[in-house]
């Protein structure tokens, strides 16, 4: 399998890498880049092909893969829906349906739209897939042996419900990277340096994350286990409680969620 990378950035680099780490041979992989710089930086550090014209990197392709920004992906379109014979699609830009994408591209029907996350960058992402109606099950197996590269992935059967994974993953991190945020400040606040605020709490979400994974228990009752009747753990939750952190933190997906629908509509007026 052939696959070209139409945009050479943080993602496309990490989907590359991983690939290369399961197998795949660079020689399999190209990258279309228009930045000189980037393609220098792609050729050094992956040891894949980087051209800048588009025709030469999407000829003799089975996959291409967009992986440009959503601003940059109606004019792409443009010029690759001449070019397209019997590709597979798959687009990683954020917030622009597969429907849109499809019309874009003159009615090409072999379009599957992906929402991958920033841990995909180190190889600890979740991707939610979405595969329009004319692809088929080798274009599904494609798309994950690509996209697994990087991580655990999560199909959805409604292309509505890929708003719903960019409220919870794909934004995600940004709410856990806030809750160590402000560990890290409560902990320079009670006396610890920077540096002790910031191992305790990296490693304690590294912690119980790994825990949560582990185990057969739901959260609700992992965090039970740690707040003893009267204890620390329990004035804390309390206060939490008090202040409507959880209401807080649902009420943020759903603003997300609610975002990336308006985004979406957005891009569909092109």
């Amino acid at each position: 399998m052939k696959i070209t990378f139409i945009g050479g950035g943080n993602m496309a680099t990490a989907l590359i890498n991983g690939l290369i780490q399961q197998g795949y041979k660079a020689a399999q992989i190209c990258v279309v880049e228009i930045n000189a710089e980037s393609r220098t930086r792609i050729q050094t550090q992956l040891g894949v092909s980087a051209v800048a014209e588009l025709s030469s990197g999407v000829a003799d392709s089975d996959v291409i893969v967009l992986a440009v920004k959503p601003q940059q992906l109606f004019g792409l379109t443009q010029q690759l829906a001449a070019l397209l014979e019997q590709q597979l699609v798959i687009s990683i830009a954020a917030g622009i349906q597969a429907t849109d994408i499809m019309r874009w591209l003159g009615g090409y029907a072999r379009v599957i739209r992906a929402m991958p996350n920033t841990p995909s960058l180190v190889g600890a992402g979740v991707t939610g897939l979405y595969a329009a109606q004319n692809t088929s099950e080798q274009d599904k197996q494609s798309a994950e042996s690509i996209l697994s590269a990087v991580g655990t992935i999560l199909w959805v059967d409604d292309e509505e419900m890929l708003h719903a994974v960019t409220a919870i993953s794909g934004s995600g991190p940004a709410y856990v990277f806030y809750f160590i945020e402000s560990m890290q400040q409560a902990g320079i606040e009670l006396g610890l340096t920077p540096d002790q605020a910031r191992q305790l709490s990296l490693q304690t979400f590294h912690g119980a994350t790994k825990l949560a994974c582990e185990s057969d228990e739901d959260a609700a009752t992992l965090r039970a286990r740690v707040t003893s009747k009267g204890g620390t753990t329990q004035q804390a939750i309390q206060s939490m409680e008090k202040n409507d952190v959880k209401l807080s933190i649902i009420t943020a997906a759903h603003a997300a969620n609610e975002r990336s629908r308006e985004l979406s509509d957005e891009f569909s007026k092109l």
